[in-house]
């Protein structure tokens, strides 16, 4: 612990001795010299500092510093009535401020009393509160503010994360202000007390006990009380003082006290010509008119300067501005820079920037947020950050998303248009301008908001710009979830689990799995569209399997029938019947026997023949599917799962292939169909 470190616990020690032991007039002065300086202090940082936080510590300071301060008053007050004596620090205080009145000098007094506490200690107190209750009121605008500015790609996940912090850091700074005021406010209140009492009980005391008459007690314990109150009072004074201009402190030009009271109450030079001649024509009556006279004369010089300061305006030479930059272009750390690639972009053109302008009602921004939380949930990844921005070289009303520099999607929306569906075509009865939904690859219309409310009525599935593209955003997302999760998000993911299941993790990773291992099996169960979210599960299966196989294909398949409620639930019906594909037992012979065994893993290595037949086979059996409005899905045996889904990602990505592992006992499963070739 440093030497500072135990200064602050010897000080709050010696505080406490204060309360019980007498001390001598001499260490009452020093103490209480340094009691004023201390608060000139405080006073002084509270006002060179640009915002609450950086003087953050300033609640706990005020504790500390009331209790010193009473703790004094309690020393100064045994000192006063034990010994008619409270050092000379008190005594000459009470000496200048009394002079030949006593009674002149407390009323003095009183209205110094009354000023701090009705004035500055109430008024600080009210603000602590007021500025408590909007921090905490503000918090979640203030995060939401945050959230779009991250998905903008205004600031960093770091930049976010320090700003989150900033902000809940300024909610505890004023709760805890808001208390602390209640102990400056109990001070005054104490102070006032321990005046009456010194008055009070030191002239009885004077008097009976000492033998004073009552015109002696009463310049003795007045003066003494009077000294007293004041080098207690004006500590005070300064401390709530300072609790006043931290509380109130709301700049954000990056400027102390000092500056921005000198810029902003003399922005307006034109208004001191005013104040000027008011000053001025004051003169012309009974009031002395030399002193106002002189007192206009430097007022008007103070307007005339600075705005002859106002009219010249600061002009950098172009040609260092020109070679400042041209150096900046050729330095290493610009064009390192320009190697960034943000992880997901969306870019759109001109006539689409009411769709992310809040203050044109766009609330793409909020959608975009809600995407990261929604696939958060759905698929157990944090989605990077999407970097919105307008590309002039698009079409006004097209736009595009990017994955990892590449371009994934793209469509183009109407803006003032609504986007129409219909499940059944022949029935096409609303006019409108054809197109296809993006997402889905739906047949669709554009039209106008006058046959909004028919084409609902007509069956239609409206959906609004927004709407759409958010829609398609969410769905490529999920398709390229795989591409999203490298061995970086993979070590989060794991530090994260780490926290809650230490064990678990140290018993799969480093060994027998690396990241880059777990990674892959992350992958491969995004590829097909499988959560992660059950990082335990997930683990556990790894810690049991890891041990006879390092195959990440292979994992991969152990840990989707370790998942088998999670994969039932996602594809059985309501009812809890799911109806599937099966695939014969002579097409997984054939699989099955051309299933290849290298050193770097297995893999399926059907001839070009017997390919085309299975996949004519399957092709015939999902049609036949579809028609009956079922999501296709093929079931077959844990053996030859991997290699089918292998095949079909080639043919029919979309086509979801399980097996008899992957499934709950209690699903009802129903045959519509059979994979068979001859």
């Amino acid at each position: 612990m440093k030497a500072r470190d135990f200064s602050v616990l010897i000080a709050v020690i010696v505080v406490i001795i204060m309360l019980v032991i007498p001390l001598p007039g001499w260490l009452l002065s020093v103490l209480i010299l340094i009691n004023i300086i201390l608060a000139l202090i405080v006073l002084l940082v509270s006002m060179n500092t640009q915002e609450p936080l950086q003087f953050s510590v300033f609640p706990t300071l005020l504790l500390l510093l009331t209790l010193f301060r009473l703790a004094l008053n309690v020393s100064t007050t045994r000192s006063i009535l034990n010994n008619a004596d409270a050092g000379g620090v008190v005594d000459t205080f009470g000496t200048f401020v009394i002079g030949n009145s006593p009674l002149v000098g407390f009323v003095v007094f009183v209205i110094l009393v009354i000023i701090n506490f009705l004035v500055i200690t109430k008024g600080s107190e009210r603000v602590s509160e007021v500025a408590a209750r909007f921090s905490l009121d503000a918090m979640p605008g203030k995060q939401m503010s945050i959230d779009a500015d991250l998905n903008a790609g205004l600031i960093s996940e770091q930049e976010a994360k320090d700003r989150r912090k900033k902000v809940e850091n300024e909610a505890d700074f004023h709760g805890s202000m808001d208390g602390a005021s209640k102990f400056v406010k109990g001070d005054a209140i104490a102070g006032i007390i321990i005046v009456l009492i010194n008055i009070l009980f030191g002239i009885a005391i004077g008097m009976m006990d000492k033998g004073y008459t009552f015109q002696e007690a009463i310049d003795t314990y007045m003066r003494l009380t009077v000294g007293d109150g004041l080098v207690s009072q004006i500590p005070a004074l300064l401390i709530s003082t300072a609790t006043g201009i931290v509380v109130t402190r709301s700049s954000a030009s990056g400027n102390n006290l000092g500056s921005d009271v000198a810029e902003q109450l003399l922005q307006y030079p034109k208004l001191l010509l005013i104040a000027a001649g008011t000053i001025f024509l004051l003169g012309l009556t009974p009031i002395n008119f030399f002193l106002t006279t002189i007192i206009a004369l430097v007022l008007a010089l103070g307007a005339y300067l600075m705005m002859r300061k106002q009219k010249i305006p600061v002009v950098k030479d172009e040609e260092e501005e020109d070679q400042a930059e041209g150096t900046a272009m050729k330095t290493q750390e610009n064009v390192i820079n320009l190697l960034n690639m943000d992880p997901i972009e969306f870019e759109f053109g001109y006539a689409l920037i009411p769709l992310v302008d809040a203050k044109q009602g766009g609330d793409l921004l909020d959608r975009v947020i809600m995407i990261r939380r929604q696939l958060a949930i759905e698929l157990g990844i944090v989605i990077p950050v999407v970097r919105i921005r307008d590309n002039i070289q698009l079409n006004p009303n097209e736009y595009r998303l990017k994955i990892k520099g590449n371009e994934v999607a793209s469509g183009e929306i109407l803006l003032d248009h609504y986007l129409a569906m219909t499940p059944d075509i022949d029935n096409d009865v609303i006019d409108g301008i054809e197109t296809q939904e993006p997402a889905f690859g739906l047949p669709a219309k554009w039209i106008s908001e006058e046959n909004k409310d028919e084409a609902e009525l007509s069956g239609y599935t409206v959906v609004d710009p927004p709407s759409v593209v958010s829609t398609h955003i969410t769905e490529v997302i999920k398709r390229q979830a795989h591409t999203l999760l490298g061995r970086q998000e993979t070590k989060e993911l794991v530090d994260h689990l780490k926290e809650s299941y230490p064990i678990l993790v140290e018993e799969t990773t480093p060994d027998p799995l690396s990241i880059g291992d777990i990674q892959k099996v992350l992958a491969k169960l995004l590829r097909e569209n499988v959560s992660i979210r059950n990082l335990p599960i997930i683990f556990e299966t790894l810690a049991d399997f890891s041990k006879l196989t390092n195959d990440p294909e292979l994992l991969g398949e152990y840990v989707r029938q370790a998942l088998s409620a999670q994969l039932t639930k996602q594809y059985a019906n309501q009812d809890n019947s799911l109806k599937v594909i099966t695939v014969s037992g002579r097409v997984e012979k054939i699989i099955a026997d051309n299933i290849q065994t290298t050193e770097h893993g297995n893999y399926l290595a059907l001839d070009p023949d017997s390919q085309q037949s299975i996949i004519k086979a399957i092709s015939e059996q999902v049609e036949n599917l579809a028609l009956q409005e079922e999501n296709p899905v093929i079931l077959c045996s844990p053996a030859i799962r991997m290699y089918l889904k292998q095949l079909l990602d080639r043919f029919l990505p979309q086509v979801v292939v399980l097996s008899y592992n992957e499934l709950e006992p209690t699903v009802q499963v129903q045959s519509v169909g059979v994979v068979n070739v001859a």
